[in-house]
């Protein structure tokens, strides 16, 4: 989003510049040095200095911890990397989760927020596990805790899969 911004303004500020007017005296002629005149290397030909050009922000790719205990699904649980763009690290479905996170920033929802305190959530045990995910997601930190101890939890971490294992039986 900030890239967006800073890069919004870079194009508007070189826009800007390439149409105001140059400064002239009442004859019409441009005033300021002409390019190949000594005048600076900022200098255009109009006499105007040039838009420098902004860095641009890096965006750094998402990039995750996922660490999950007891699910009870072969090979799901441990620490594992998770990189998207592109896609890599040590996450037995890190394609799959990679896509899943891409179809989760098109939605208004932060997927890694907690449920709500106010929440009122179905009494059901969705079993032991538990999963922390941690790392960048769009360029913001993020460090969430999952679980499946109600119907809030579990219906939370089925939004969360493939990055988290769906439950054995499932």
């Amino acid at each position: 989003m900030l890239r967006r911004l800073v890069l919004t303004a870079a194009a508007s500020v070189a826009a800007l510049t390439a149409l105001a007017p140059a400064a002239s005296g009442a004859s019409g002629a441009l005033a300021g040095p002409v390019a190949g005149s000594g005048a600076s290397p900022l200098a255009s030909p109009l006499g105007r200095l040039a838009p420098l050009p902004l860095p641009l922000l890096e965006e750094r790719p998402d990039s995750f911890t996922v660490t999950v205990a007891g699910s009870g699904v072969t090979r799901a649980d441990g620490s594992f990397k998770l990189e998207c763009g592109p896609v890599g690290g040590t996450h037995p479905r890190a394609k799959a989760a990679c896509d899943r996170l891409t179809e989760l920033a098109g939605s208004d929802k932060d997927p890694f927020a907690p449920v709500a305190k106010d929440q009122m959530c179905t009494m059901q045990y969705g079993g032991d596990a538990t999963a922390r995910v941690t790392g960048i997601w769009r360029g913001r930190n993020v460090d969430a805790t999952f679980n499946r101890k109600n119907g809030c939890e579990i219906a939370r971490w089925k939004t969360m899969e493939p990055i988290l294992p769906a439950p054995a039986g499932s």
